[in-house]
């Protein structure tokens, strides 16, 4: 039996329409609670055996086309050089933020054999309990994302770091850029070598940014990583994802990933047209969760009926599932999408 998740992400017809949710495998599942214990956040993304009893719990109770590795964006940054911890009630806070020029320099690219070798066995382990008709997603944050992490040094919202240091050190931007292609290259690399089916790529926060900025400050890299990964294993879906992207997607779309993923500001079935890309991921509000029932089965309808049968429409949320969710309610959006999209 084929996997339907992948012939969607190719453009192919498929029986109905595949549905995986962002952080399907998050704080809202009592099984999540229970295999991460007491441990502390940073651990618990880099235990293997923990870390891949998450993912396939969350697919098994859900019923989900995909499983998407459990794991977070950045301690990736760690062997670079970039002290990370999870603070309660903070998230993720870097004590020593990429600040100047010469903190770019000072970083390291590190093999992720070397650096994370953990994502490997993570990969592995998820496998070796993955029904076969189930596709594995790997993931990855994307360079801009990443680079903003590293300069705000926590979460933000002016981004007042990373773009007076964009504008200000752009030759050092573009350095801090093209080490993280290659550590996120290699990294994604691993999970391939692994065993993944597809990756994801993370770009949360470049919605913030103008068009002009995106084409100058991040497309170049994002070219980048795309042709390297696309020489590592050419038969590899890349899923690219942002958020508040809408005035992007013009630019996404030339940059050719195999999967436009749209946040539940946009419109699907237009704006597909619109692109006229191959595959799309999207876009339910993940709020419409915390609805009813009724509001739920309306709403996944809705995005069911712009994207119009359409080969290639993979079934998710415009962002990550919180942890208010009710489980019973995102069991209910997966089999109504697979009812109402059953051929």
């Amino acid at each position: 039996m084929g996997k339907v998740f992948l012939d969607a992400a190719r453009g192919l017809p498929t029986p109905y329409t595949p549905i995986w949710l962002n952080r399907q495998a998050g704080r809202y599942m009592p099984e999540y609670h229970q295999v991460k214990g007491k441990l502390p956040s940073l651990q618990f993304f880099k235990d293997p055996e923990r870390a891949a009893q998450a993912t396939l719990d969350a697919q098994r109770i859900l019923g989900v086309d995909a499983a998407i590795l459990f794991a977070d964006l950045l301690p990736i940054l760690e062997p670079m050089g970039l002290s990370l911890d999870y603070l309660p009630g903070e998230g993720p806070v870097f004590a020593n933020p990429v600040r100047t020029p010469a903190d770019v320099s000072a970083l390291r690219v590190v093999p992720a054999l070397e650096g994370t070798a953990y994502i490997g066995q993570t990969v592995r382990n998820v496998l070796a309990g993955l029904p076969k008709d189930v596709a594995l997603i790997g993931f990855a944050g994307a360079p801009f994302t990443l680079a903003s992490y590293a300069i705000e040094g926590r979460g933000s919202r002016n981004y007042v770091h990373v773009k007076k240091f964009m504008y200000q050190a752009e030759e050092a931007w573009q350095l801090l850029c093209d080490k993280l292609v290659t550590q996120v290259g290699d990294y994604l690399a691993l999970q391939i070598a692994s065993g993944v089916d597809a990756v994801q790529l993370f770009d949360t926060w470049v919605g913030n940014l103008s068009v002009a900025d995106f084409r100058r400050y991040v497309s170049p890299s994002l070219t980048k990583l795309f042709t390297h990964l696309r020489s590592v294993a050419p038969h590899v879906p890349i899923i690219y994802f942002g958020t508040g992207n809408h005035h992007l997607l013009e630019d996404v779309a030339a940059l050719a990933p195999d999967v436009i993923a749209f946040d539940w500001r946009t419109p699907l079935g237009a704006t597909w047209q619109r692109l006229g890309c191959r595959a799309v991921q999207g876009n339910l509000d993940p709020i419409v969760l915390c609805s009813d029932a009724a509001t739920i089965t309306a709403q996944a309808g809705a995005i069911l009926d712009e994207a119009g049968g359409r080969p290639g429409h993979i079934f998710n949320l415009g962002h990550g599932i919180i942890p208010e969710t009710p489980v019973d309610n995102v069991k209910h959006l997966v089999d109504t999408v697979h009812r109402l999209s059953a051929r």
